[in-house]
């Protein structure tokens, strides 16, 4: 199937329309209805390495925060070094004395809950099981596994395959109590598989069929199951999957200031309600980067991250207050479509800015990143007026752009800027080189 947004004069109305099909064809699901906050021990926090030890103080920062799933990335099935040996997703009992399953309880015993990080459709060159099953259970060209960053491709026409992953995903929520699976995917195959085909590129093709299929049953088998597509923070956008998963990572940016473009522009490639941000105060840091940090994720889906065990009180109020204001206007955020009032954002503007309208509201999210090699000239509309601390925001585009418009601060609310509404125009002064504000627009 092939969709075509048509709009009569403007990018930014032609991804509304995009927006409101992606939500048509969309497999119902309940976590697109409720838009949950979820917690993630990986970006700039355990990064793969999770423990019991590690994990508890955690849990209870996540929940004590307003965290309803709690998700143990990499790591969790293997000890040391374990890129090249996965495949076969057993609990790994050196960082996990008392099991899993004592983890999970204890997310669960928070009120969250609890995840896991898989990826399922490959194994490792290095894993015990792909060293005893047949070929076939892979893709094959020139008559050798195909493999790419030292993982083989599983082929899922194969019912051996399926019964494998099967068997993994209900090991992990009958056993482990999972409700939560970040499903990655870090390698690229190539063209396809020579296995039962006239032609590499039908190989693949029926793997993709078989795959869709396959993610069908699975949703049939477990519908409250939510399964985020990752893919390596984002490498795979597209909704013959998203039509399926309910969430989407949008990239693994590991420096937040540069996160505000990817924040800005996800829109027009994933609905909002499914477009996972990450917010990840840092070990050191201030409350203008936790802010920052903060609206980031806030007009999508909050993947929290971060020590939050390690954040001062202050800090800690900043990410508390945030998920708490998150939680009053995720329901806009489920049917508001993207607004772009200065155009899309690049990376090497010092100024971003990106929003949410519905029919008589909108939510719109400023950064200033003063770093080098930004361009602090740029301009991305005729008629705006921008400098190291002041930016101005035509606000015409909206459905119900007027005089009488009104603009508040959402978040944060102590941490005040100045900031004025004329003749449809925001202006706002930044004082600090890095800073970001959450603003709601009325009619």
């Amino acid at each position: 199937p092939v969709a075509v947004g048509v709009a009569e004069d403007s990018f930014e109305k032609a991804v509304g329309e995009l927006t409101k099909y992606r939500r048509l064809i969309r497999r119902p699901n309940k976590d697109n209805e409720n838009l949950p906050v979820i917690f993630n021990d990986y970006m700039n926090c355990l990064f793969g390495d999770p423990t019991t030890e590690k994990e508890l103080p955690l849990i209870d920062a996540a929940a004590q925060c307003g965290c309803e799933y709690y998700v143990i990335d990499a790591g969790w099935y293997a000890p040391g070094e374990w890129w090249d040996s996965v495949g076969e997703w057993q609990e790994c009992r050196e960082r996990f004395p008392g099991g899993i399953r004592e983890v999970t309880d204890y997310i669960h015993g928070k009120g969250m809950v609890p995840g896991v990080w898989l990826e399922l459709e490959v194994m490792g060159i290095n894993c015990g099981k792909a060293k005893k099953v047949p070929d076939d259970w892979f893709f094959v060209r020139h008559g050798k596994r195909v493999f790419d960053r030292s993982r083989y491709q599983l082929d899922f026409r194969n019912p051996a395959v399926i019964a494998h992953v099967n068997e993994v995903i209900e090991r992990v929520v009958n056993e482990y109590g999972v409700g939560y699976i970040k499903m990655d995917y870090n390698i690229e195959p190539g063209i396809g598989t020579e296995i039962g085909a006239e032609s590499v590129g039908q190989g693949m093709l029926a793997h993709e069929r078989a795959y869709l299929a396959w993610l069908d049953d699975v949703f049939a088998r477990y519908p409250d199951l939510v399964i985020e597509n990752c893919s390596s923070g984002g490498l795979r956008i597209d909704y013959a999957l998203l039509s399926r998963y309910s969430i989407q990572s949008t990239s693994d940016q590991e420096d937040y200031r540069n996160y505000a473009t990817i924040a800005a522009n996800a829109g027009a490639g994933v609905t909002p309600e499914q477009a996972a941000v990450w917010s990840y105060p840092m070990r050191q840091g201030d409350k203008e980067e936790v802010i920052y940090n903060m609206v980031n994720a806030m007009l999508g889906r909050v993947h929290q991250s971060g020590h939050l065990a390690e954040l001062s009180e202050e800090r800690t109020e900043l990410v508390k207050e945030g998920i708490a204001c998150y939680k009053k206007i995720r329901s806009d955020i489920k049917k508001a479509v993207p607004f772009y009032p200065l155009d899309v954002t690049d990376n090497e503007d010092m100024w971003a800015c990106g929003g949410l309208q519905t029919k008589n509201k909108a939510y719109l999210a400023v950064w200033k990143r003063q770093m080098e090699g930004k361009n602090n000239d740029r301009r991305q509309k005729v008629g705006t007026v921008c400098s190291e601390t002041m930016l101005s925001i035509p606000l015409d585009s909206l459905p119900f752009a007027g005089d009488g418009i009104k603009v508040s601060c959402l978040y944060p609310e102590k941490e005040t800027v100045s900031f004025a509404v004329e003749r449809g125009v925001l202006t706002v002064i930044f004082e600090k080189p890095v800073m970001a504000r959450l603003f709601v627009v009325e009619g």
